[in-house]
């Protein structure tokens, strides 16, 4: 059985976080397990508060989860507190094989913040030698440690996170640029510290409609179920762009003026 495991923070609403992963692994054929980092009181326009699972329970949760599903793949997503992101490494050690992606979210579209200050250093660890790590531009800043440059300089910050972390991909989203919102991938061919690096802007033309919820989710989602399918890392991230393309082209519209994705 191919599987993904979503560790990832809980939307009641189901626009995004865990009740958007798993839909996205459905959507893609594979099974998806799911263990909440945290519980959220949110609407899709804000989120209200945060409550984390105690540190043990998700260490807990994860191990006995991991022993069941054995999944294919891994998608990382909020993790809230420093001692989430910690009990997460703690899991993940004996698996190193298995293909991670991880979604370094940060905080919600309405600035609220979504994991503590002092656990970015834990979460470079986290994703230090890891598959794939996708950014926006506010979160690569955090991960940097300084400010962005210019567009045309972004290809040098993602190639530093990409040294720095020993990754294999790193896929800087551009949905906070102005105009197009062109994502840029980073790739490594070969040994994680010595392969040749390459890089590519992909195209990425904004679709007319308000801003649409759990579009961050959604596509590491996607990337880790093409994984989880044994496809190479770019032609996941491909499938993935596209999958998230057509979601938002079919978005709905919640009772309260929310707008959430729609799986194809």
């Amino acid at each position: 059985m191919l599987s993904v495991l979503s560790i990832a923070g809980s939307d009641p609403t189901g626009g995004a976080g865990l009740q958007s992963d798993l839909q996205v692994f459905r959507a893609f054929g594979v099974h998806g397990g799911a263990v909440p980092t945290a519980l959220t009181i949110q609407d899709g326009l804000r989120v209200h508060q945060v409550l984390p699972v105690f540190p043990s329970a998700l260490l807990d949760m994860l191990r006995t989860t991991l022993r069941a599903l054995h999944p294919t793949a891994i998608k990382i997503g909020m993790l809230g507190t420093d001692d989430a992101v910690r009990n997460v490494l703690l899991a993940l050690a004996p698996i190193p094989e298995t293909r991670v992606v991880i979604d370094p979210v940060l905080a919600a579209s309405d600035g609220s913040p979504l994991l503590e200050r002092r656990a970015y250093p834990a979460l470079r660890n986290l994703a230090l030698g890891r598959c794939l790590l996708t950014p926006n531009w506010p979160e690569a800043e955090a991960l940097v440690g300084d400010a962005l440059p210019r567009r045309r300089d972004g290809e040098a910050a993602a190639r530093q996170l990409l040294e720095d972390l020993e990754l294999e991909g790193l896929l800087l989203k551009g949905g906070h640029l102005e105009g197009n919102s062109d994502d840029l991938l980073v790739l490594r061919e070969g040994d994680p510290k010595t392969g040749k690096v390459t890089s590519e802007w992909l195209p990425g033309e904004r679709i007319a409609g308000g801003p649409v919820h759990g579009t961050g989710c959604a596509l590491s989602a996607a990337i880790a179920a093409g994984l989880a399918l044994g496809h190479p890392l770019r032609d996941s991230i491909g499938t993935a762009r596209q999958f998230v393309r057509t979601a938002i082209s079919r978005a709905q519209t919640l009772p309260n003026g929310a707008r959430i994705l729609s799986c194809p």
